[in-house]
């Protein structure tokens, strides 16, 4: 999953300043004048944001692609939309054309809003019970290598200077290439299988396969009951999962923490971090060091959440990430207003951006992905990705377009209205998301059901879900794979 926006505002201040020359240099030779600042601006503002702006557009096709080729179809399709804008930003100081990369910039971001919705659903699916957690957190620590992987390139001395900027964002398609040879050796979720396509075959051999044994009669049993009871519901709209009564909590809450995700100030952080070491004293050939030790950070926080939340629960990770966040964001307000004041009042600075990436890695960050998956079933899933996924990327670009300018009017009190909205997804968290760790789809399903006021039948209209099941309750077996 290539994450060419992260790059942007993760890999250093090297990499921008000779895009930024380029795009000078290229109108220069075209009009044999100077680009003016403001055109400079919003040129580049326009280059960053078409990057979010093509997840949100990469994000309403998650549910109409995955219900017509697939969870794995998809994703082999969505390579296109990273090869060829790697290409086409590797060629863009050949061609003398800044346009290619905004053009490059919004496709990528196409593939991302697919990206970064189907891989958590395809894994999902996949997943036993008991391991569903730490393997929905996968793409998340990807993403984190990816970001790392994009400082350490970044470094002047490699491919941050004015021969390598190039060759550095046309090696994103490389992933993609990867999975383009793998991915085909992989099987079809079994859930989209069986419960889709109705082919029990195929998601047996899937699930045998998956689980090192031949005996999946328990998991097999479990998807034929979540398939009684959405067979009146048949696959669900965005427009039909909107005014679904028994989905009504589920859906706000989704919305609510992937909100909470982006609007809680992680890209604000990354783009403030730079000045925030140039005043601590941290000399400027050094700081991009630094910002790989930050991005070093952020990997080894999202290995431990893999490692603990099948232990701690998502809910937990959620409330002590966000309570986390919260807390950085406050202090580091305090700590700016009196860095001029205080002299060790920069360290503090520092200290509330490790804080803040340390909690924003072990549950904002990853944990939306893997309760939206557990959520919803079979025949809501996609459409409740695909609100999630639009809801994500708008609000990355509402804090895209909107920093720069609440940086400048409001200076370091900026940081204390995410602050606020840290606060905010914590209390609902505390009050409205129960832990659904362990579970399967059917067991959710039946406790939000209550929560939302409905009773989930079985589609043949017998007895209720939850009798339906107590033959489901032995199913807590250790997977081997």
């Amino acid at each position: 999953m290539s994450d060419l926006g992260v790059i942007k505002y993760r890999s250093g201040g090297a990499t921008v300043k000779f895009m930024q020359h380029f795009y000078n240099m290229t109108f220069l030779e075209r009009y044999t004048t100077p680009m003016g600042e403001n055109l400079l601006t919003f040129l580049w503002s326009l280059s960053v944001s078409m990057y979010p702006l093509g997840g949100f557009f990469g994000s309403l096709l998650v549910a109409p692609l995955v219900n017509k080729l697939g969870r794995k179809g998809t994703l082999l399709f969505n390579n296109i939309f990273s090869i060829i804008p790697a290409l086409m930003m590797g060629v863009s100081e050949l061609a003398k054309s800044y346009e290619i990369i905004i053009l490059a910039r919004f496709i990528v971001g196409i593939c991302a809003g697919l990206s970064s919705n189907v891989v958590p659903m395809y894994l999902g699916e996949l997943s036993p019970k008991n391991l569903r957690g730490a393997i929905g957190i996968i793409p998340q620590l990807f993403i984190t290598i990816g970001i790392l992987s994009a400082q350490v390139l970044g470094i002047r001395n490699i491919l941050g200077n004015s021969t390598g900027w190039t060759l550095m964002l046309g090696i994103t398609g490389i992933p993609a290439l990867v999975e383009l040879f793998l991915l085909p050796f992989f099987p079809e979720s079994p859930r989209y299988t069986l419960i889709q396509r109705g082919d029990e075959k195929t998601a047996r051999k899937a699930l045998q396969s998956l689980r090192g044994r031949e005996d999946v009669s328990e998991e097999l049993e479990e998807m034929r009951l979540e398939e009684q009871s959405e067979r009146v519901e048949g696959r669900l709209s965005v427009l039909s999962l909107l005014s679904q009564r028994s989905l009504r909590w589920q859906l706000v809450s989704v919305i609510v923490m992937n909100m909470g995700q982006q609007l809680s100030g992680v890209n604000a952080i990354y783009y403030y971090a730079d000045s925030i070491y140039a005043t601590a004293g941290v000399v400027e050939n050094d700081i991009q060091y630094v910002t790989v030790g930050t991005g070093a950070v952020n990997v080894f926080m999202t290995i431990a959440a893999v490692f603990v939340v099948e232990a701690s629960g998502r809910r937990l990770l959620l409330l002590s990430g966000f309570g986390i966040c919260c807390g950085a964001c406050a202090l580091l307000t305090a700590a700016l207003i009196f860095q001029e004041s205080v002299t060790w009042m920069p360290y503090v600075s520092i200290t509330c951006v490790i804080l803040y990436i340390t909690g924003h890695a072990i549950g904002p960050s990853p944990i939306p992905y893997v309760v939206t998956t557990e959520m919803f079933r079979q025949s809501a899933r996609p459409a409740a990705f695909m609100m999630a996924g639009s809801v994500h990327w708008l609000s990355n670009f509402t804090v895209g377009l909107l920093f720069p300018f609440m940086e400048r009017g409001l200076g370091s009190l900026s940081f204390i209205l995410f602050s606020f909205i840290c606060l905010a997804t914590f209390v609902y968290i505390w009050l409205a998301v129960p832990e659904t760790k362990s579970k399967t789809f059917l067991e959710i399903c039946q406790m939000f059901a209550e929560r939302n006021g409905v009773e989930i039948e079985l589609g043949d209209g017998d007895e209720p879900l939850k009798k339906s099941k107590e033959n489901l309750q032995e199913m807590e077996k250790v997977t081997s794979f």
